[in-house]
């Protein structure tokens, strides 16, 4: 079986040169990579992991932490990091760590420091103290999708500023008697659905329409938005123009709720969501698109630069979201 030596001595070069040119990290010029990869090629060679691991102090693995593995959103933003991670040659550990589960202390306490992880992607975390303080005590990199602190390499939307420009849509079609789906009840909201309950607040307080704030909570599935959304409309006299839901899946089932009790949308009921979830186009949805498997990719490329330069300054970027008009959304009747 060939050795990283013997591609090195075929290919001319040192072993940290062909481990370099091999495994992506590192500088290595074009011409000594495609060098050392055709060398590699005509002796068969396979790094092995546990090679690598032990030559270059790195256990090719990263933990990535989400809070659900059934929202949309989480399973675009697993696969985007995951097709970045195997492009240089890394596996990803998962950990679903739920909101507010017993679950969540050991993983941050115990599980993630004792493992030697190269870096951690943290994605839709509360930034609370304790967890995030544990996060950082590891002295690896770590890169936040979602809430941050200073202290860590981020990339998020602006969750307020989303549900706000939904807010303001069905506003803006005429909309005053506008209700949220979404967000737990008290304590019970994650930190992300929260910012959008808190984006919708500001949004009727600023139209003058606070008196009609309505916040009914939910769950981010479809179910939950359906059962939300028919507790809602289900009486005639008390119900609201518009909804927002706290995400796509919210608003489909809300669309869906809506059909079931025969109320036309957008017609008798205008329907907004966040997320541009891969159904919303076949539900005709107006949304807030954000691009989680791109925030995935982002996320690996400010985990590799961190481990390349663990001096380097924090970043911290805002994502794009844009307003997406489709046929749930109109102006009342």
């Amino acid at each position: 079986m060939s050795t990283i030596a013997d591609v090195a001595a075929r290919a001319g070069v040192s072993k940290a040169t062909a481990s370099r040119a091999l495994s992506g990290r590192g500088y290595v010029s074009r011409a000594t990579r495609d060098k050392v990869e055709s060398a590699a090629q005509a002796l068969s060679y396979a790094a092995h992991s546990s090679a690598t691991s032990l030559a270059t102090g790195r256990t090719q693995t990263v933990g990535v932490i989400v809070p659900a593995l059934g929202r949309w959103f989480f399973s675009e933003l697993l696969a985007g990091a995951q097709e970045a991670l195997l492009d240089r040659g890394y596996d990803l550990a998962l950990f679903a760590v739920p909101e507010h589960s017993d679950a969540r202390r050991p993983i941050f306490d115990d599980v993630l420091p004792r493992r030697r992880y190269d870096g951690i992607i943290a994605a839709g975390i509360e930034p609370r103290a304790h967890e995030m303080a544990q996060l950082i005590r590891i002295r690896r990199p770590v890169v936040c999708v979602g809430p941050y602190v200073d202290e860590v390499n981020a990339i998020s939307i602006d969750d307020a500023a989303a549900a706000g420009i939904a807010t303001e849509h069905l506003i803006d079609l005429g909309h005053t008697d506008i209700a949220f789906i979404g967000g737990g009840a008290g304590d019970a909201s994650s930190f992300g659905d929260a910012r959008r309950v808190a984006g919708y607040r500001a949004a009727m307080d600023a139209a003058g329409l606070q008196q009609n704030v309505r916040v009914s909570p939910a769950s981010g599935t479809m179910p939950s938005g359906f059962d939300a959304a028919v507790d809602l409309l289900g009486i005639r006299r008390t119900r609201p123009t518009a909804v927002v839901g706290v995400c796509d899946e919210v608003a489909i089932g809300a669309v869906i709720a809506a059909r079931r009790l025969g109320i036309a949308v957008p017609t008798a009921l205008s329907v907004i969501g966040i997320d541009d979830h891969q159904h919303a186009a076949m539900f005709a949805l107006t949304t807030i698109r954000q691009q989680p498997r791109e925030q995935g990719h982002e996320a690996v490329r400010m985990l590799m630069r961190g481990l390349e330069d663990p001096d380097a300054a924090h970043e911290h970027i805002t994502a794009a979201s844009a307003l997406v008009v489709r046929n749930s959304t109109a102006a009342p009747r």
